[in-house]
This record gives structure tokens, C-alpha cells and sequence, in this order.
């Protein structure tokens, strides 16, 4: 499973990942998903688990090197020193799991994303300014945001700074997001997509059509869907199954005709199924 995509900074990025979000048995899930191909696991803070992340990575046996970790701070912390704060928090966390990865290897994130654009400009631009910072004193190896349209980024430009390497953003067939994809894509920013199965939502004639002509999950045609769209998706579940399903999605294509009828779902803003705050001020 471990193919990888390219970030504008050099690092490289898994082209898939494990979501956290609303997951009550986090550590598992990533146990499960890291002995399964795995080796991206996407927290935040908001999700209030980055021990538990820590854990999983520990439990699955795989090296911390060989795992790629995100984490998000939130728009309460943005100002630079609650930013900073918030960075400093997790880093903690992760590697507050010293009976399993002793020497606190752990301590480092390889990417930290601004959770959205609520805030205000001057706030979130603080709070970015911080991870840059973060990524100078070696606590993060990437930097990137989440629910950005282009007039948030072009802030960051604006601004003078390093312009983030990942966008992460609702994206599945019902919610495309077009706009803000196209110019991620001219500026060489990588877009991962959260909810790429619409939240289980995948009784669609279309979805279930392409399941059988493929003989693959609704999951996976909506993961494969992201994939052949040059998006990084981070499908979640807590079921082990699943989990080890969703990831299994390389090796096999939809054809263009289908994913033709994919594209075709796009219902614009109106197809989001998550808070989606990407029109903030």
C-alpha cells in the first residue's frame, strides 16, 4: 500500500491515510491499519486523542521513521504563543508513550496543519507564522492547512511566507470542491480529502453499480475515486475490517467512463456532509 506522493518541500507523503476523527479506539485503529499497509495516520488536537495516536504507533510495531503523523492545532489557540503552546501540547503527547518507543522518539510531527480559516486573518496567519516556526526548531517536518480556499492561502503569500505543502479539505463525489483543488494543483500544493465515504453514506445507484461491476466495497470505488483524482484520502473507521478494506485500493482502476459518472455527483457546496468552513472571512 505504501506508494507515496512528493510535498513541495521535498519530504514525501503516504497517498493515503487513517483518519482519528470522533474515534474512541484510536489506539487500535492504528495498530490495526499500521500492520496492515498503513503509514499515515492523520489526528488534530480538536480530536482530543494524540496520546492514543501514540499508542497505536507504539502497539503496531512499525518504526516511528517509517510512519508519517499529522496533527491540527485549532482556531482557539490562534495566536503565536497559543500556537505554540498547542505544538509544544502534542508533541507531549505523542511521545508521552515512552513504555513503547523509549528515548521519546516519537517527539516530532511530519506534518502540522491549521485546522481552518475561522479566526480572522491576523489570527490564523499568527498561529501559521508559529508552525513555521515549529518546523525550524526540528518539531515538525512539513507545514500545511485545512479548509482553506485560495484567498486564505494567497494571505500566507502575501504575507511572505513559506506557502503550505497540504490543503486538506471535505472531498468525495457529492462535494468536489473545485475551485480550490484547481488552484492547489497551480500551486504545487498537495490536497488530501477528509470524508472520502461521505460518512457511510453510500446507498448512491451509481456507487452501488460501480461495487458490482468492480466487485469492490462502496469504500473503496469512493477511495479509488479520490486516488484516481490525484487526492490524498483519509478514510476512518474503528472496525478492523474496514479499516484493512479502505486501504486496499491500488492495483486496480476505475475506468474513465465511471469515474465520468462519479464526477457527475458533484452537487457543489451543497454536497458537503461536514462544517466544511472554507467561505470564513
Amino acid at each position: 500500500m505504501v506508494e507515496t506522493v512528493t510535498l513541495s518541500d521535498g519530504h514525501t507523503m503516504p497517498a493515503i491515510g487513517l483518519g482519528v476523527s470522533l474515534n474512541n479506539e484510536c489506539a487500535e485503529a492504528c495498530r490495526v491499519a499500521l500492520q496492515n499497509g498503513y503509514r499515515m495516520i492523520d489526528g488534530a488536537r480538536h480530536y482530543e486523542n494524540e496520546v492514543q495516536v501514540g499508542v497505536g504507533v507504539g502497539k503496531s510495531g512499525v518504526k516511528r521513521e517509517d510512519v508519517f503523523i499529522t496533527s491540527k492545532v485549532f482556531h482557539t489557540d490562534y495566536t503565536y504563543d497559543g500556537a505554540t503552546a498547542a505544538l509544544k501540547d502534542s508533541i507531549a503527547n505523542l511521545g508521552s508513550c515512552k513504555s513503547y518507543l523509549p528515548n521519546n522518539v516519537l517527539a516530532y510531527y511530519d506534518l502540522y496543519l491549521t485546522h481552518s480559516a475561522t479566526g480572522g486573518k491576523d489570527a490564523r496567519l499568527a498561529a501559521y507564522r508559529a508552525l513555521l516556526d515549529g518546523k525550524a526548531s526540528g518539531m515538525i517536518k512539513s507545514v500545511g492547512v485545512s479548509n482553506y480556499s485560495a484567498k486564505h492561502i494567497e494571505e500566507i503569500r502575501e504575507a511572505g511566507l513559506e506557502i503550505p505543502v497540504v490543503n486538506q479539505i471535505e472531498l468525495h463525489p457529492f462535494c468536489q470542491q473545485k475551485a480550490i483543488v484547481e488552484y492547489c494543483r497551480k500551486n504545487n500544493i498537495i490536497v488530501q480529502a477528509y470524508s472520502p465515504l461521505v460518512r457511510g453514506a453510500l446507498d448512491n445507484r451509481v456507487i452501488q453499480e460501480l461495487s458490482t461491476k468492480y466487485s469492490k466495497d462502496p469504500a473503496q470505488i469512493l477511495v479509488r475515486w479520490s486516488v484516481q483524482r490525484g487526492f490524498v484520502p483519509l478514510p476512518k473507521s474503528s472496525q478492523p475490517e474496514r479499516i484493512i478494506s479502505n486501504g486496499q485500493v491500488f492495483g486496480w482502476e476505475i475506468e474513465p467512463t465511471d469515474m465520468a459518472k462519479l464526477d457527475a455527483l458533484d452537487r457543489g457546496k451543497e454536497g458537503a456532509i461536514t462544517w466544511n468552513p472554507v467561505e470564513v472571512d
